[in-house]
């Protein structure tokens, strides 16, 4: 397969991301992530979604780190710094998680806190599911775990023939059509940074068709299964979608009814956001996640978690 790289000019002098990348190799791509934190302090892991990049963690990452936590935000193969495959036949559901599988293993991260959203929380939540030894909390924000049982909104069918047909994809627009608050404008070229030109796109056109809407989808099974291990998950499960975003609305209540780990847990409504609540409500979504888990007993320093506030 052809394996695209963006420069790394591209990523220089972003607004807000003074990170180095770190990398891991999997299966011949090179996955980027940001590292940050002490490396012995529980993992908070980060998964974004379509068609964003890490860069959708920059103002939750401090939070983390301000609160004693290592912070681990990763750039799904095709976005960000990470390798982009540029035909879209190599893109699978299937292939997306052992992609990610395989980089969590690299990373060798344990006792991981997962953060994911969108895309994030398809990928997340499955690996989480086949590998739980790895993890010891969920929180979802604005995600889903489709097996095609439910309706498809016509917005969403839309969406997908959009991505799939559009001669042009335009990453920053995107984002800034799925948050309630203004992006300045070298807030949405750094969402395009990651792509010098359309070639590089592939990821971000492939995935909206692979979201499981129907019976027959290929993932559908293994999504079941992933759903059977999650009614069976009796570990910290939290919950933390906006009140803004059409898409996942009133999802988050199946979770809370279907999750064991869901009972009796902190979920939280953040109030004036959108679908990409992490840039409209970044701050506020990562206090949530570490008040969770001082509540939880986990954060290492509650006094260095009161100075993130």
């Amino acid at each position: 397969m052809e394996i695209l790289r963006t420069p790394d000019e591209r990523f220089a002098n972003l607004p807000e991301w003074p990170f180095t990348p770190r990398y891991a190799e999997v299966d011949g791509l090179r996955i980027a992530c940001v590292d940050e934190g002490p490396r012995d302090a529980p993992p908070v892991v980060m998964l974004h979604g379509e068609p964003s990049w890490s860069y959708l963690y920059r103002k939750m990452i401090p939070v983390f780190t301000a609160a004693g936590f290592r912070a681990v935000a990763a750039d799904l193969p095709g976005f960000g710094r990470s390798d982009k495959p540029a035909d879209a036949w190599v893109f699978s559901y299937a292939r997306l998680v052992e992609w990610m599988t395989g980089w969590l293993m690299a990373m060798d991260l344990r006792d991981v806190t997962l953060v994911c959203q969108d895309w994030g929380a398809l990928i997340g939540l499955r690996i989480a599911a086949e590998h739980p030894d790895r993890f010891a909390r969920l929180a979802v924000a604005n995600g889903a775990l489709p097996t095609g049982d439910m309706r498809t909104p016509w917005a969403f069918r839309v969406w997908q023939a959009f991505a799939r047909w559009t001669p042009v994809f335009p990453v920053g627009r995107i984002i800034r059509t799925g948050t309630r608050t203004p992006l300045a404008p070298e807030v949405v070229a750094a969402y395009e940074a990651p792509f010098p030109s359309e070639r590089f796109k592939t990821g971000p056109r492939a995935l909206p068709p692979l979201v499981p809407t129907r019976r027959d989808d290929p993932a559908r099974e293994a999504n079941l299964r992933a759903w059977a291990a999650l009614e069976r998950w009796d570990k910290p499960f939290l919950t933390a979608f906006s009140d803004g975003d059409a898409i996942t609305r009133g999802l988050e209540r199946g979770f809370q009814r279907r999750v064991p780990g869901a009972a009796g847990q902190p979920h939280t409504t953040i109030r004036g956001a959108g679908h990409f609540l992490q840039e409209d409500r970044g701050e506020e979504l990562a206090r949530v996640v570490v008040d969770w888990m001082r509540g939880l007993g986990v954060a290492p320093g509650s006094d260095v978690a009161d100075s993130a506030r």
